[in-house]
């Protein structure tokens, strides 16, 4: 798998965004981004407050094999506009989900800012791995490998795209 993904200073912030067509409609894919039974499927936590500008919200990564046992943190809902934005705080991170009709399909940007650089390979071939499970889940196919195993294929090449400053901090669960 190849990096897809792009890495860019947001003043003393850094952001990875991706854009990817999605061959469903903004509805489905704002359905597979908002519902807890769609979440499940590619997120990495689950989200548990009001889908409303100002909700506090609670990431709970008891699912996650890569996580620390018991992680959780908090954030805050940022922006609701269905279905075409979706931002919130997940921890200190901005996630942004941004939906635009195109054709049958929909074209998806995500944005993840955050504030250092080093876990930029670490977690840009993390979100790479969710959003493929996004894609299948929305498509209703198996994955076509277990997401660890993913991730291994896809960070040696956002290492090689991002450098070696933006691949400080290693595999998820292990800083």
């Amino acid at each position: 798998m190849d990096a897809d993904g792009t890495l860019e200073q947001a003043g003393d912030r850094w952001r990875i965004r991706f854009v990817r067509r999605l061959g469903h409609p903004p509805e489905k894919v704002w359905r597979a981004i908002t519902e807890a039974e769609h979440l499940s499927a590619w997120f990495p936590s689950t989200i548990e407050g009001d889908r409303v500008a100002g909700a506090k919200l609670r990431f709970d990564f008891s699912d996650d094999p890569n996580a620390p046992d018991g992680m959780v943190t908090d954030g805050e809902m940022l922006a609701v506009d269905p279905p075409r934005l979706l931002a919130f705080q997940w921890g200190e991170d901005e996630l942004r989900f941004e939906l635009a009709p195109d054709g049958d399909g929909t074209v998806l940007t995500f944005t993840d800012t955050f504030d250092e650089q080093g876990r930029a390979a670490r977690d840009a071939a993390g979100w790479h791995v969710c959003l493929l499970l996004l894609a299948h889940e929305l498509s209703g196919e198996e994955p076509p490998a277990p997401s660890e195993e993913l991730w291994a294929q896809v960070h040696p090449s956002y290492v090689a795209a991002f450098g070696p400053e933006a691949a400080t901090i290693g595999p998820p669960g292990k800083d």
